[in-house]
């Protein structure tokens, strides 16, 4: 295992290439000690957001029961808004969502290489719920969007970015989002120093 080499994808959702934030997100990525290896800007298809984003039934579920705990948290009645109380059903709606959210503007997807690149990546964006995002991260600092507002207004979470949870997913993620010509081996000046 090459530790100083593991591997992971952000990509800078629509809502933050669209409010100018690329520039300070890979500002706080490399200001880590992570090195950028690849990065483009890309307007998403169907295709290959229905391919990002997971399709399992237990992740459908997870997202519905999310949205079924938003619900009830705040003293709303899934029936009026959605018209059900399935998660399953509800997690389908919620996908479909995402596919309108990623698919409204340009996305920058980056390649990322370094020490524990994932769970590093994982920290600087912060929580996906921006509520809970601590300060400090990109969420926390740049998103005040509810997971209950975007529930009531039929929509997703405008979260400004997605990072790769696991290495699965990262390898994954990087296949989809990236040729192999599109990934590129440098040293970075610090490297001797910091490792």
């Amino acid at each position: 295992m090459k530790v100083k080499e593991e591997r992971t994808v952000l990509i800078v959702k629509p809502d933050g290439v669209k409010r100018g934030l690329v520039g300070e997100i890979v500002r706080r990525v490399e200001q880590r000690g992570l090195k950028v290896i690849g990065m483009k800007m890309i307007q998403a298809d169907r295709k290959t957001v229905d391919q990002h984003l997971p399709k399992s039934q237990e992740w459908l579920e997870i997202l519905g029961n999310k949205s079924l705990e938003d619900y009830v948290k705040n003293k709303l009645d899934p029936n009026k808004y959605v018209r059900t109380t399935d998660p399953l059903k509800i997690g389908k709606m919620v996908r479909e969502w995402l596919f309108e959210y990623w698919m409204s503007g340009p996305v920058v997807a980056v390649a990322i290489e370094g020490v524990h690149a994932i769970d590093m990546v994982r920290k600087i964006v912060g929580n996906t719920l921006p509520a809970k995002a601590e300060m400090g991260t990109i969420r926390g600092d740049y998103s005040v969007d509810s997971a209950v507002l975007a529930n009531l207004e039929k929509r997703s979470v405008h979260n400004i970015v997605h990072a790769s949870g696991n290495p699965s997913e990262a390898k994954n993620e990087l296949n989809l989002w990236f040729s192999k010509k599109e990934i590129h081996a440098y040293r970075r000046a610090e490297e001797e120093i910091m490792f």
